[in-house]
């Protein structure tokens, strides 16, 4: 296996977590503060802490201090359209299913 690939499957395992979807669902607008982000996840401040962290050392995002407040921003929108392949591809998985049903 060579680098490029180990690479990509570790940007991909950092999206493939609901707790990391969430938040990178709600930092579509811009950039948001810790203390706004774990309460509109409904997630506990360290274990968000945690996912913001490890999102920020693969990539895909940006963090900045300001005073005592630590913000967070998508560094890559780009992580936003593979959310939205992903959900494509399921659209079209559940409406394959419905048609097998309907011919049953």
């Amino acid at each position: 296996m060579n680098e490029l690939t180990i690479a990509r499957a570790e940007i991909l395992k950092a999206i493939a977590q609901p707790t990391r979807i969430k938040i990178i669902e709600f930092l579509r607008d811009g950039e948001r503060c810790v203390c706004e982000i774990f309460p509109a996840i409904a997630e506990e401040q360290s274990n968000t802490s945690r996912h913001l962290k490890m999102m920020q050392s693969c990539g895909i995002l940006a963090r900045r201090k300001e005073g005592l407040k630590i913000f967070y921003a998508l560094k890559h929108s780009e992580v936003l359209g593979i959310l939205e392949l992903v959900l494509s591809i399921l659209k079209k998985e559940i409406s394959g299913r419905n048609g097998l049903l309907q011919v049953v």
